[in-house]
């Protein structure tokens, strides 16, 4: 592959380590070569460094493959997701899950990096609907905007919510900054 073909989600490696591209952009300065301005986040440590990338420098692609797949049970050290078309099951390290495990509910579909056949990365789905177990009551008369008090939904995690969410709620919540977006109905009807 060369530099013209890098977009966005690109997995390549480069200097012999696998890399994702999250942004990039092509530079024709006034004197000198041609390049690309690449931010890229490593695979394995999940972090973010800059690069320029020469024009017509060759880069491979990475051995590294992305499944959508379901979220079943947690087991021992380890969550077990589900691909619906095989049945096929996959054990993910809690240690790749990271801060995602705060918001893996029964049937949620994810998606997992493998790299060379292992699990590496989990993405949750931007947003997800959970039931509040536990938050104390709003008081009548505290209107002020934007007071927000402390939520316990059905994973485990805590969440920050408007005082006017109560306990036995169904919330949508944003799941890469972990914030409340909107109270909806039962989903389950």
């Amino acid at each position: 592959m060369d530099t013209s073909d890098m977009k966005k989600g690109l997995k390549f490696m480069y200097d012999g380590q696998p890399w994702v591209c999250v942004e990039f952009q092509f530079v024709k300065p006034g004197k000198g070569q041609a390049f690309t301005r690449t931010k890229m986040r490593h695979l394995l440590t999940g972090s973010t460094v800059e690069k320029n990338i020469r024009s017509g420098e060759k880069i491979s692609p990475a051995d590294a493959e992305e499944l959508n797949l379901q979220y079943i049970f947690p087991e021992a050290d380890a969550f077990v997701f589900m691909n619906e078309r095989s049945g096929e099951q996959v054990s993910v390290n809690k240690e790749i899950c990271g801060d995602a495990k705060d918001f893996l509910i029964d049937g949620v579909e994810c998606q997992i990096t493998f790299y060379q056949g292992n699990a590496v990365a989990l993405t949750l789905p931007p947003h997800i609907v959970v039931q509040v177990v536990s938050t104390e009551p709003g008081f009548k008369g505290d209107t002020a905007t934007n007071v927000l008090k402390p939520a316990k939904i059905v994973t485990g995690a805590t969440i920050q919510v408007p005082l006017f969410v109560s306990e036995g709620e169904w919330v949508k919540v944003d799941t890469r900054t972990h914030e409340y977006t909107e109270r909806v109905r039962n989903p389950q009807g």
